[in-house]
């Protein structure tokens, strides 16, 4: 069974139950650097201190999926959040589940991030990797690092069906 999702405009209002949208907009801003510097100040909240973890600072080169764009599973971090900002301004998908003990299709919910947009997972949310529209497109990527496993899948079965994404 397939499932069509129709992916909405990603906001921080309709993605604030599932984390943050990381852009300047509405942010607390301080001139800094004898004011030549605008700081847009504390953009999301980065949860890693579950089992002494650390922040780790990486950049994620994601590829095209094949298409139609097929969810067959999920994935969540338990022991902390995890952010993901583009570094060149190309739209990108952003899949996501409530926080549950488990998650099927049903419970999917798919927005288009503009390339000037990040997102940051809350801790144990159920997402699905990363999905970019063009080749090579890279991300910084603030995660957690440090002791306990850290990284839980979710394939869905045939009886579950997947999500097919519906863009326009």
């Amino acid at each position: 069974m397939k499932r069509k999702l129709k992916v909405k405009k990603l906001t921080a209002k309709n993605f604030s139950p599932f984390g943050d949208v990381i852009e300047p907009r509405k942010a607390n801003r301080i001139m800094i650097n004898e004011k030549t510097t605008e700081r847009f100040h504390d953009l999301a909240n980065v949860d890693i201190s579950e089992h002494d973890g650390f922040p780790l600072i990486n950049i994620f080169r994601g590829q095209p999926r094949s298409k139609p764009i097929e969810i067959r599973m999920m994935e969540r971090h338990p022991l902390g959040s995890q952010a993901f900002i583009p570094l060149q301004d190309n739209p990108y998908l952003v899949v996501v589940a409530p926080i549950s003990d488990d998650v099927i299709p049903s419970d999917i919910h798919a927005f288009i991030a503009a390339g000037n947009q990040g997102v940051n997972y809350i801790r144990n949310l159920w997402h699905h990797p990363l999905q970019v529209l063009k080749k090579n497109l890279d991300f910084l990527a603030v995660d957690r690092g440090g002791g306990g496993e850290n990284c839980e899948e979710k394939w869905f079965t045939e009886d579950q069906g997947t999500v097919n994404l519906v863009l326009r």
